[in-house]
């Protein structure tokens, strides 16, 4: 047996937020994670951060800007950049419209993996990569340990005091029997504007797998025809103004069909990343461009790069959580196969400007996924089981509708905050996007406590929010924030003797504990800004 202060479940961004927070107070961890990076959303499932307007400003913790300021740094210290580029406070190397931040999933993998160097070279830290969790043994309300299955399936027990769920699908909490929800909640239960009359549990929002593709003008590059081509070449999603694989979608905020475009290298220069003002997504090949050539010197990059993650992958026949082996495996490379077909489509028939059809220049880059075939190591997940909570954030408590100018509720007991707009992809029952505009919010501890369980605490998708307010909680900097509080918590309460309840139920602990968080780098509250 294995055995630690905390193991941390899951070393995607709210894990290793989990795992630093913990282990600069002096704690011994130990992460597991199914691939071998490190990053989850920003690594292994290939997802630039999808950020707020106000990030370079305030909005985050002190440990997820040292991130951001880390990758930045990276490109400066190890790429030929443009003397303009390399002078840009705020550079942005693949000047993609979705982030401020566009980078390579690889470059984002080598600054986590630097920023947990110093732990593991202190043997305070071991990262068991290519392990998932199995089982998980409990005594009543408290997880003794969690058995994974590492590389050939052999079995490892590791016991903690604190064990962290960090999996991108909440893995543990049907392991361990901890009381949780899926899809969606209704309206009697919620009281949201936006949820159905009867719960929908099976309902839950689309994942993608994403791919990664550079364009060589003048070279073939055609993968061979994908297996289920002929089935997503024709798959009309009711909802959908057009056949899936399109250039067609509808606008997330007015439903709208919208034509996008895909021309690559067909726009240069200035690109404003700000989501408030525009989503991004009518230039395909711009709005998610990780690298841009043009900040690189002369000859270095003969194309730029663009990462393959738009409304026309979600994978909508069905959800991978809840449901059996064989059907979760059959999502899966579905999904897989949507993607080659995607870019099968993009190759051999997409429309061009001269009226000529495909694109067969385009290349996939298994390198910058980190993969052999091209597609992400992983698939992207936008929604997790979720804990049922001692506090449930609602709709009501962030929507710009419901709260107008008086802002988002204030949670007495935040430990963060985050912002982004209800953002729910169409889901695996038929519906499609729900999008709502949002105030910027505060992250409550309630949401990070079960109703039940002493030493299991959420470190990720998986904390006390519903369906739908789940569409703003699940991104980059609020996952970080949430994995962040969730090892802060465990570590303050194995130094000072407590439960996790005890810190939010007594007004003087919990005001230690957030005093803690400050000067940490955490921000509880927000200046006054609106939402949009």
């Amino acid at each position: 047996m294995t055995a630690a202060d905390l193991v941390i479940v899951g070393g995607g961004v709210g894990g290793v937020a989990a795992a630093l927070a913990a282990l600069r107070r002096g704690r011994s961890v130990i992460v597991t994670e199914p691939t071998d990076w490190l990053g989850g959303q920003l690594t292994s499932q290939g997802v630039p951060p999808d950020e707020h307007p106000w990030i370079e400003r305030f909005g985050c913790t002190r440990s997820y800007r040292r991130f951001r300021d880390a990758v930045r740094e990276y490109y400066r210290t190890w790429y030929p950049l443009t003397p303009a580029a390399r002078a840009d406070a705020e550079l942005n190397p693949g000047m993609g419209r979705v982030s401020r931040l566009c980078h390579e999933p690889k470059a984002a993998a080598a600054v986590l993996e630097a920023m947990v160097a110093p732990y593991v070279a202190a043997g305070r830290l071991q990262v068991l990569y290519g392990h998932r969790p199995v089982d998980v043994d409990v005594d009543v309300d408290t997880v003794r340990s969690v058995v994974l299955a590492g590389p050939g399936d052999e079995r490892v027990v590791v016991d903690a005091s604190y064990v962290l769920d960090a999996t991108e699908e909440g893995d543990l909490l049907p392991m361990a029997g901890a009381e949780h929800v899926t899809g969606f909640e209704s309206r009697e239960d919620t009281g949201e504007p936006s949820a159905p009359a009867v719960a929908q549990p099976a309902n839950m929002q689309a994942f993608s797998w994403v791919f990664a593709v550079e364009h060589r003008d003048g070279e073939d590059h055609t993968i061979d025809k994908p297996e289920q081509y002929g089935f997503w070449q024709s798959y009309h999603p009711s909802f959908w103004p057009d056949r899936l694989i399109s250039l067609t979608a509808p606008d997330p905020r007015t439903l709208e069909p919208v034509p996008r475009t895909f021309v690559p290298h067909g726009h240069s220069g200035p690109v404003v990343a700000d989501q408030s003002r525009d989503p991004g997504d009518k230039d395909l090949w711009v709005f998610r461009r990780i690298v841009a050539r043009e900040l690189f010197e002369p000859g270095f990059a003969a194309s730029d790069v663009t990462v393959v993650n738009w409304p026309m992958i979600d994978y909508l026949p069905g959800p991978i959580i809840g449901v059996s082996e064989a059907e979760r495996n059959e999502h899966l490379e579905g999904s897989r196969q949507l993607a080659l077909s995607m870019l099968y489509w993009l190759q051999t028939e997409a429309p061009r400007p001269d009226g000529g059809t495909g694109w067969p220049g385009l290349r996939l880059r298994p390198d910058v996924m980190g993969s052999t075939d091209g597609l992400a190591k992983a698939p992207y997940i936008r929604e997790s089981r979720r804990i049922q909570a001692q506090y449930t954030v609602v709709e009501q408590d962030v929507s710009l509708a419901v709260r107008g100018e008086h802002g988002a509720v204030h949670y007495p007991d935040s430990v963060g905050v985050g912002m982004y707009r209800i953002d729910l992809h169409p889901s695996t029952g038929g519906d499609t996007y729900i999008d709502v505009a949002s105030s910027p919010f505060q992250i409550p501890l309630g949401a990070l406590l079960p109703v039940r369980m002493r030493n299991l605490l959420p470190a990720g998708k998986n904390i006390g929010t519903t369906h739908i307010t789940n569409g703003c909680y699940r991104l980059h900097p609020v996952e970080w924030n949430i994995g962040e509080a969730a090892g802060a918590l465990a570590a303050h309460c194995l130094t000072h003797g407590l439960r996790p309840t005890q810190v939010r139920d007594d007004d003087a602990r919990l005001a230690s504990f957030q005093q803690e968080l400050a000067a940490d780098g955490f921000e509880l509250a927000w200046p006054e800004v609106k939402g949009y």
